[in-house]
């Protein structure tokens, strides 16, 4: 049990891409889907929505995608359906980061605990400044994040593909 728990919390340094308007992924896991949303409790736009699910064998730590002032940060309570289901965006407990990401763009970073996941830790407030690849919390055993980036961002992955946060590119900003 001992060396489950040390190999749960593991954090490694990640190499952070420097490359401009490259959106990294927050989360290690496998990537459930990419596609375009309306809007939504979290936007009044049109935004592009990847979701990303953790398993209890991935590393927990979230990293900011982009650099950005937080904007918002609102808990809302829910239930614990398994994370790799569509309600869990919706009817989980989750945690929503909004980020100002420079020329008035927004980016919206979700925090959504799993069936087993009973805490989320967030270590950001409202006004942060933060970088790119930056640790900002994690979600306890087995969860998922998902991302709303600007609707014209061009996706690098897609439904199936295996990511590291901080270091793996979601997509890039036009």
């Amino acid at each position: 049990m001992t060396a489950f728990v040390c190999f749960f919390f593991r954090d490694p340094e990640r190499v952070i891409p420097e490359e401009g308007g490259a959106i990294v992924s927050p989360a290690d896991g496998k990537v459930l889907s990419v596609g375009v949303v309306p809007e939504n409790e979290f936007a009044a736009e049109k935004m592009l929505k990847m979701s990303i699910f953790m398993s209890v064998f991935n590393v927990h730590v979230n990293r900011m995608p982009d650099n950005g002032r937080v904007t918002d940060v609102v808990y809302h309570p829910g239930k614990f359906f398994s994370a790799n289901l569509d309600k869990a965006s919706a009817n989980n407990e989750r945690n929503a980061i909004s980020l100002e990401i420079g020329r008035g763009r927004k980016l919206i970073v979700i925090q959504i605990a799993g069936l087993i996941a009973r805490r989320i830790i967030c270590k950001i407030r409202k006004g942060d400044l933060l970088r790119r690849g930056e640790r900002f919390g994690m979600i306890c055993f087995g969860s998922r994040l998902d991302v709303y980036l600007p609707e014209d961002t061009v996706p690098a992955v897609s439904a199936g593909d295996k990511v590291l946060a901080g270091k793996s590119i979601l997509g890039h900003l036009l």
